[in-house]
């Protein structure tokens, strides 16, 4: 009989990395598990009355139109602008590759077709990021304003009011809907910025 030594050690070497692959994938699987359960939290919070101040996150501007996205941030904003008549709102986003317009424009104009009063409106047009959102808006809130909104599309609630809270504002978030077309790429890469900002946190501590 012949004793094959090599090929025991690849067969226990296989099982071994097969093993250890298995677990990788339970842990990763878990882990996005807890991240769309903490994104799934974020958008079921109760939504206060006649807040201070909204600030609606940009999204892609296609030319002049607003995309899918952008659009129902747009409508759900509107639908609390105007069941809240003394919030006052801030648009924000500027201008990116492929648009003619400002986000901020392509908001205001957005919302001022749906009634909702110039006046009341703020533009912040310089901001690329979701945390520069946040950062550029704070500027422009009232300096009396106590509360705010932020809104978004469901999946960027979460990340959102955390990156806001972390800038020190009493916020929540009011979710507008992610266009199916798109909801598993927004998804997935959210969980990856929300990753990306968890890092960031644990290496800035």
């Amino acid at each position: 009989m012949v004793y094959n030594g090599s090929g025991t050690k690849r067969g226990k070497t296989l099982k071994r990395t097969m093993k250890f692959g298995i677990i990788g994938f339970v842990v990763l699987l878990g882990y996005f598990g807890f991240l769309h359960m903490k994104i799934q939290q974020s958008i079921h919070q109760p939504i206060p009355e006649n807040a201070n101040y909204l600030i609606i996150l940009g999204a892609r501007v296609k030319g002049s139109v607003p995309s899918l996205s952008l659009q129902y941030r747009i409508d759900k904003a509107a639908e609390y602008l105007s069941a809240n008549e003394h919030t006052v709102v801030i648009v924000s986003g500027g201008k990116g590759p492929g648009e003619d317009i400002s986000e901020a424009k392509a908001m205001q104009q957005g919302l001022i077709a749906h009634g909702i009063e110039a006046a009341r409106i703020m533009m912040e047009d310089k901001s690329t990021t979701t945390h520069e959102n946040i950062v550029f808006s704070k500027e422009l809130i009232p300096d009396k304003a106590a509360s705010g909104l932020i809104v978004s599309n469901d999946f960027h609630i979460y990340r959102a009011v955390e990156i806001a809270k972390k800038e020190g504002l009493d916020i929540k978030g009011i979710p507008a809907k992610t266009p199916k077309v798109v909801l598993l790429k927004s998804y997935t890469r959210e969980y990856l910025a929300i990753t990306k900002y968890y890092l960031t946190e644990l290496i800035g501590r």
